[in-house]
């Protein structure tokens, strides 16, 4: 089956790629695989989805209509998490969220974008919420 690899954070930058992954999923006629991932090296992660987060997106998952499987791994670096998602499940490809930056801002992504689009050995779709 194909695979196509979402990196999830629980704001609008992870609903977007996630809304794009499910997209490209129907599209391609794919599976999903949705990953939120976490280092824990903090107490709170913003980014990682909590209980109501994590159904609520579930939710969305089970009515989509695209097979899916969704990791929460902590204690990992989430780039490194994410690409090694991608490699062992030879994934077609990989969707993420990006900030908005300002001018001094978009010389440099943020380091986990960075990283996977750097790195990532198949295809990365790059996308931002709506502005509205």
């Amino acid at each position: 089956m194909t695979v196509i690899v979402v990196g999830y954070t629980a704001d609008p930058f992870g609903r977007a790629a996630l809304e794009h992954g499910i997209a490209e999923a129907t599209l391609r006629g794919a599976g999903l695989i949705v990953v939120n991932a976490t280092s824990g090296e903090s107490y709170v992660d913003a980014r990682f989805a909590g209980d109501a987060e994590a159904h609520n997106l579930k939710v969305r998952l089970e009515g989509c209509g695209v097979d899916y499987e969704l990791l929460q791994p902590v204690g990992v670096d989430p780039a490194d998490e994410l690409l090694d998602v991608v490699r062992s499940t030879d994934a077609e490809l990989l969707v993420v969220g990006i900030r908005r930056r300002n001018p001094v801002g978009k010389l440099l992504l943020g380091s986990v974008a960075q990283k996977v689009i750097l790195e990532c050995p198949t295809p990365v779709l790059a996308v931002k919420p709506d502005e509205a």
